[in-house]
């Protein structure tokens, strides 16, 4: 065993947070002094204007506002900073003429929900977390920022970096699933695809960290629900996404819908004053969620919307999305002597440096450009990325007896399901209509695209959420006539995003029924399930032999699955988020502590923390993924501590790994810590870090990490940042349940 002087550790630490301290940034004396101009010039009520923001009214993304008025004629008056929901250069450049004609003539930020993809669509958030990879996703970003800068949009509400544990919270797709360390990775690579080279170029949108903070943890997974947890589970679990984006330079930040503790976010003082505000000292700005501080009287924390507006702008809220309660309150606040112009200041001058730093001052019709807007959507090129994407999201959950990949001399496919034809469908939930619907490959239309002489019987078998049967027969006759079956099974996309939480995360309708009658054929079955969010198909897992998690993989979502199922692409996915067995089990996670009496297995039932009706195991755990190939792991190795090392990389581990297969193929291999004994206690396990690697059949290779000191620190429940002494076990593995390599390390006093 490997022994290791915290107090060398402690020393690297400090060094390190020393150096952070003193690196030095780039200037904006600037643009400050611009901004403190513009700022003495403007009257109460066009301060107030600034932190205003109004729905477009074309497409809504929540219940429109009523009765606002000509916005036309408000935006004119200075009266309005943002707007949303405004698409394409024609639309953009109306609003903004009209903010040219304003005394001041400062220009609007126009926002959007650009989630997975603007013309061209990409998987949601949580498939392309099943890539484990950073470089794709950010490159996805870049693409989306690309495309909807060129039609006027500067501003996107994504990403959304709530960790969520419970896959009943329809909000689940948007993010990066359970794990704070994957998640704060894939922060970083998405504000890094939206912004680009930074602000000012005319190819970055503005990035915003969403929802300022815990909304994944909303009681029952039950949307806009409440929050009640730990201050060391906050800092622990649900905050570091949001540091990570915030180190990766996020333009703003969006409050959350819930409370947490008592306090609604969007009131929350200690949220965004103190921790985002203060602690981190983030310059952005702060926008409400859709109607949320007006929310606060339905919370019961604020009696009308005079009150609402007082707390959230003493709370640290810059600006208010479509609740009025700034524009209407404001002033009269400041004239009551409730709110200091301070605060109104602050947050002007937030919102102003934005508009200084995106260029918008210089020209504010940059983002506005109809040739650009051509010559920028669906180019051959970013199609190519979200194919590439969209197979990188593909989970290979199952494959009994090497049925796939698929062989391209196969006479006859049975392509069966509710989804199989889906196109429109294949973009999920929280995607823009900008294409209207075109350029979609569907399942069917990308395996017959790579066939051949392949013959192809379609029946769809029965609908999403049928509970009619009328279908089985021609699909059982299809199968029975086939050499392989193809089903393309799953949710609507209806059936997940915002407001679509629900208690039965069971695959919808009699689907599963089908499955069993297909089954039944004798007929080798291959099951594609497409969903927005884990489901439980526990009948499907034991029985069917070969199973894809396809997600929602956007517009080249059928040539993708073609690639996976024919061999084209080796499937590499591993799943950010636990599948449970049962809702029962919810929430479920693989980072969670031991008990007094913890089961040892799924049959050790009696005087343990287990269930007498169902294994603590879930149906497939955070990290799993197979593929075409095989990996062996070999030969771990804890190296020495070199404590006069200038460097944070402080204890060296090795394993050699080999492709054992006759694929080439991609393995995400996983680093997890457990400290085995700590005050106060410790998940079981820690992922801490991996490595996507590409391994040609037979190769071998050394793979090496370095556990950093930062990895073997925690909060104690003064939530101050400690190392303990003691026991590591150091886990290397293909998935959190899977794990290849283990050994251990004390770090001494």
């Amino acid at each position: 065993m490997i022994k290791i002087s915290r107090k060398a550790i402690y020393i690297l630490m400090l060094s390190g947070c020393m150096a952070a301290g003193n690196r030095t940034f780039a200037q904006q004396d600037n643009t400050n002094k611009k901004v403190e101009a513009l700022l003495a010039r403007m009257t109460l009520d066009e301060k107030i204007g600034q932190l205003n923001q109004y729905n477009g009214d074309w497409e809504a993304t929540g219940p429109v506002t009523k009765d606002v008025g000509n916005k036309i004629e408000e935006i004119k008056q200075g009266r309005v900073g943002a707007v949303l929901n405004i698409m394409g250069t024609t639309h953009t450049r109306t609003f903004q003429e009209a903010a040219m004609q304003s005394r001041l003539k400062i220009p609007l930020l126009f926002g959007q929900d650009v989630i997975h993809g603007y013309h061209i669509s990409f998987p949601i958030p949580l498939a392309e977390a099943s890539s484990w990879d950073m470089g794709a996703i950010e490159r996805a970003e870049r693409i989306a920022a690309t495309e909807a800068s060129a039609s006027g949009i500067n501003w996107t509400f994504a990403p959304m970096v709530d960790i969520a544990r419970d896959p009943r919270w329809g909000r689940v797709m948007e993010g990066a699933g359970e794990d704070p360390y994957l998640g704060s990775l894939i922060a970083a690579a998405r504000v890094k695809g939206f912004q680009g080279t930074g602000l000012g170029s005319t190819d970055a949108v503005m990035a915003c960290a969403k929802h300022f903070a815990a909304y994944g943890a909303a009681i029952g997974g039950r949307d806009y629900n409440s929050v009640d947890m730990s201050p060391r589970t906050l800092w622990e679990i649900y905050l570091p996404p949001f540091k990570a984006a915030l180190d990766a330079g996020v333009s703003t930040f969006m409050n959350s819908f819930n409370d947490l503790n008592g306090t609604p976010a969007t009131g929350n003082s200690y949220l965004q004053r103190d921790i985002l505000k203060g602690k981190w000292g983030f310059k952005g700005f702060v926008v409400s969620d859709w109607g949320s501080i007006g929310e606060m009287i339905n919370h019961g924390y604020a009696k009308d919307n005079y009150q609402a507006a007082q707390e959230a702008i003493k709370a640290g809220s810059d600006m208010d999305m479509e609740s009025r309660s700034y524009i209407n309150n404001l002033a009269k606040l400041v004239a009551d002597k409730k709110v200091p112009v301070s605060l109104i200041d602050d947050a002007v001058r937030r919102i102003l440096t934005k508009k200084f730093e995106l260029g918008l001052f210089d020209d504010p019709y940059r983002f506005i450009n109809p040739e650009r807007e051509k010559t920028s959507l669906n180019r051959p090129e970013n199609v190519d990325d979200a194919r590439d994407m969209a197979r990188k999201s593909i989970v290979l959950l199952k494959n009994e007896n090497q049925l796939l990949p698929l062989s391209r001399s196969l006479k006859t496919i049975a392509l069966i399901g509710p989804l199989a034809k889906a196109e429109k469908e294949l973009k999920g939930f929280w995607s823009l209509d900008v294409d209207k619907g075109q350029g979609i490959v569907s399942l069917m239309e990308g395996m017959q695209n790579q066939a051949g002489q392949t013959k192809f019987l379609y029946a769809k078998g029965c609908s999403i959420t049928d509970t009619s049967r009328d279908g089985f027969a021609d699909a059982i006759a299809a199968a029975k006539k086939a050499d392989v079956v193809v089903m393309a099974m799953g949710e609507a996309p209806d059936m997940t995003g915002e407001a679509k939480s629900k208690s039965n995360i069971h695959l919808p309708g009699i689907q599963e029924e089908l499955i069993k009658e297909i089954k039944a054929t004798g007929k080798p079955v291959v099951v594609l399930l497409m969903a927005g969010r884990p489901m439980i198909f526990n009948w499907t897992a034991d029985h069917v032999p070969a199973i894809l998690y396809t997600w929602w993989l956007g517009s080249q979502g059928g040539n993708a699955m073609a690639d996976v199922l024919y061999g084209d692409y080796n499937p590499s996915g591993k799943l950010p988020i636990t599948f449970p067995r049962s809702e029962g089990q919810i929430p479920i996670y693989y980072n969670h502590y031991n008990t007094g009496r913890p089961a040892r297995n799924d049959n050790d039932l009696f005087y343990t923390s287990a269930y007498i009706d169902l294994p603590n195991s879930p149906q497939y755990a955070f990290g799993y993924g197979l593929s075409y190939t095989t990996f062996d792991y070999k030969s771990m190795e804890i190296g020495k501590f070199n404590p006069s090392a200038k460097s944070d990389k402080i204890i060296p581990v090795s394993f050699m790994i080999q492709n054992t297969g006759k694929y080439a193929g991609e393995e995400v291999v996983q680093l997890y810590l457990s400290d085995m004994v700590s005050q106060p206690l410790r998940p079981i396990k820690e992922l801490k870090d991996f490595r996507k690697i590409l391994l040609q059949p037979g190769q071998i290779k050394r793979i090496a990490f370095n556990i950093k000191p930062d990895e073997l620190s925690f909060y104690n429940d003064k939530l101050e940042r400690i190392i303990q002494p003691g026991t590591f076990e150091v886990m290397i593995g293909s998935a959190s349940n899977d794990i290849r390599l283990q050994k251990t390390f004390e770090l001494t006093e």
